[in-house]
């Protein structure tokens, strides 16, 4: 395959060590992650992508769907079952009365099926918090691409307003970040401005331009470095990439490795999987088929250090 390696570039390369220790994850500590997202009968997005992920790399999952569809929307009409707002609040409270909250390690809150959902996830992560300090909260916010909002602008605002402020990672595309900046991002330069200016410490922008061509990546900007995971690009690819990239990122940090490590072992699972999916011809991410890409990537990614702006939150 063109496009895959049998290993790693050598130069920015995660170590053999870390790659060693994918296999069997951390069994001291809360490992478990509550994923709240949407949820597909087909398909490899949202919570299917998510969970599958996290459970292949050893992390249980509690899973909440925001909404339910037949498919992506992408393919066609998709008929939406979005959970009762007063019935979601009620599931979200009953998981916060948990008896096995302490088992939490980390919260992951993607696709919303309706505004008032945000409060609810805002109210989980305070009470997580609450009971292990030390958890994680990642919101990725799933509200529009290229084509605009896919999402009622109420919806973005609530992600934008009440979670974006909880969260310790975000993992916008790059409109996302656009929408939530209220400006253009023309340049590698301006997207890494904006990234740095939101406020969570860790902002993963995926889908981020390359300065070179024909190569696209994934933009890590933290409150010390701006680091680029790039490769190359894969053409009308299947839906799913910026879910499963989520859950891989999180799922590395979770395990202990530094930022630049989880970036680039993420980065090339991604990739891989992204990439195998589309020369097979697959509408969809094949994560059955390639789950050994969660655990050992052998795809080619380059991790580029950029500079990073002074802005008023810190350098």
């Amino acid at each position: 395959m063109a496009c895959l390696k049998a290993a790693a570039h050598a130069k920015g390369s995660a170590s053999e060590e870390a790659r060693g220790d994918m296999d069997e994850p951390d069994r001291h500590g809360a490992r478990s992650v509550i994923v709240i997202s949407s949820h597909v009968a087909r398909g490899s997005v949202g919570n299917r992508a998510a969970v599958f992920a996290l459970e292949t790399l050893g992390f249980p999952v509690w899973a909440v769907p925001t909404v339910v569809l037949p498919w992506h929307p992408g393919h066609g009409p998709a008929t939406r079952i979005v959970p009762d707002a007063e019935q979601f609040a009620a599931c979200m409270a009953d998981l916060e009365r948990s008896t096995w909250l302490n088992e939490v390690g980390a919260v992951l809150s993607g696709y919303l099926g309706n505004v008032g959902q945000a409060e609810a996830v805002a109210s989980l992560v305070r009470k997580v918090r609450s009971v292990n300090p030390e958890a994680r909260y990642l919101c990725d916010p799933v509200f529009g691409d290229a084509g605009g909002l896919y999402v009622p602008e109420a919806t973005a605002e609530a992600i934008r307003d009440r979670l974006m402020p909880l969260a310790d990672i975000v993992t916008p595309n790059r409109f996302e970040l656009a929408w939530m900046a209220d400006r253009a991002l023309d340049d590698l330069d301006d997207i890494i401005a904006a990234a740095a200016a939101l406020g969570p410490r860790m902002v993963l922008v995926t889908s981020a331009k390359s300065p070179s061509p024909g190569r696209i990546g994934n933009l890590l900007v933290t409150k010390a470095s701006a680091l680029l995971a790039e490769h190359g690009i894969v053409d009308k690819p299947p839906n799913g990439p910026g879910d499963l990239m989520a859950a891989v990122f999180l799922a590395r940090l979770m395990r202990g490795l530094g930022p630049a490590e989880a970036l680039q072992l993420a980065t090339a699972t991604v990739f891989e999987i992204l990439a195998r999916a589309k020369e097979r011809g697959a509408d969809e991410l094949m994560l059955e088929t390639d789950a050994a890409s969660l655990s050992q990537p052998a795809a080619t990614v380059d991790l580029r250090q950029l500079r990073r702006p002074e802005t008023e939150h810190g350098a």
